[in-house]
């Protein structure tokens, strides 16, 4: 039985959160013994709980990959859980205290966003400090996306402690045609609408200002549905004024209902998008993408097999590609087919763990 413990900084219910979830739910209770810690105040913890880990609270952990305090309080939380491996999603504190306190746990960390990496950053002595202090401070690092591994060896981790884990989901739950209309319905949605909708935190660099502008030439009978919250709606709401066939659904807790009324899922990311779990929620459902060619999308939607690849900040293009698809039935069923069949081979919940506990089996046997 290899001892596991996970650590994660987030209260909010955020990406890595939805992933630490997903590990949670597929793992292999009958090899790994699984516990966590979360801040105190996490809205993970009752969902946690109730997968069956054993649950630790930190103080001094909430939305801070590095304290000081913190490195102290996980030192004393993970002497007391005896882990042979600690997974840590974004937690530098925590990678301190395993390396500095428990000098025989094996360390992994997942990244799970892309940045653009400033040039001084990939040179030295920027790149040859951070790749010894990284290379230092993990066994291994799983990087969620190809477009992710790329960011950490910019900045000086071996590639060789790099190991590229998709994320994966579990299947969208699909609703009844009846279902579906009368979720449409109450968004004041038609029938013969065609349905695009951006399920993203409505933050800045989620591209959204791109999609509305490219709705402000789109016949009514093309809709646009924003899920979602977050600082940029006053400015958003403001951007999208007069636009008819724009609907802010807010945060949608019940977001498959979304996901089966829509037609194409938009994704105009400009940062940080690493592996999006929506974009392959969707897929699971048959629907194509429009998404930018930043970060990891390029590696989820293969243009013009399961969706259309744009220029980031391109309003222009992602109008183009929404007229196409909707005109082109044939080109748009074998979308649709493509991405059943893709998300089925490589982005599943069951796949994702899998892999992810495969890695836990190769540091075990590292001296």
């Amino acid at each position: 039985m290899i001892r596991v413990t996970h650590i994660i900084t987030d209260t909010n219910l955020g990406g890595a959160g939805r992933m630490l979830l997903t590990l949670l739910s597929n793992r292999d209770r009958a090899k790994f013994e699984t516990s966590v810690i979360l801040p105190r105040g996490s809205v993970l913890e009752s969902e946690v709980k109730a997968l069956g880990c054993e649950t630790r609270l930190a103080e001094s952990i909430a939305e801070k990959s590095l304290s000081i305090l913190g490195i102290f309080e996980l030192a004393r939380l993970l002497r007391s859980l005896c882990p042979d491996i600690v997974h840590t999603h974004a937690s530098m504190s925590a990678r301190i205290a395993v390396r500095l306190f428990l000098p025989k746990c094996k360390i992994v960390y997942t990244r799970h966003s892309v940045f653009d990496i400033a040039a001084y950053k990939k040179r030295f002595p920027y790149k040859t400090f951070s790749g010894l202090f990284n290379n230092f401070f993990s066994d291994r690092v799983i990087a969620v996306s190809p477009a992710a591994k790329d960011n950490v060896v910019d900045i000086g981790v071996s590639p060789d402690k790099v190991a590229v884990v998709f994320n994966g989901v579990n299947a969208a739950k699909r609703l009844s045609a009846d279902e579906r209309l009368a979720v449409r319905r109450r968004y004041g949605i038609t029938e013969i609408d065609f349905v695009c909708a951006i399920i993203a935190r409505l933050e800045k660099v989620k591209g959204h200002e791109y999609i509305i502008e490219a709705f402000r030439n789109l016949p009514s009978d093309i809709k646009l549905i924003i899920a979602g919250e977050g600082s940029e709606e006053d400015n958003l709401r403001a951007t999208a004024h007069g636009l008819d066939n724009c609907i802010f659904a807010g945060f949608v807790k019940n977001i498959h209902e979304i996901e089966n009324i829509m037609d194409l899922q938009l994704n105009a990311s400009y940062g940080t998008e690493a592996t999006s779990a929506s974009l392959l929620e969707g897929m699971s459902l048959g629907i194509p993408a429009i998404a930018s060619d930043f970060g990891g999308n390029p590696y989820v939607i293969e243009h013009g097999v399961n969706g259309v690849i744009v220029p980031k900040r391109d309003a222009v293009a992602i109008k183009l590609a929404i007229e196409e698809l909707k005109e082109n039935n044939q080109r748009y069923n074998n979308m649709s087919q493509n991405c059943e069949r893709i998300f089925r081979e490589r982005f599943t919940s069951q796949a994702m763990t899998a892999a992810t506990e495969h890695e836990y089996i190769l540091i075990r046997r590292m001296t």
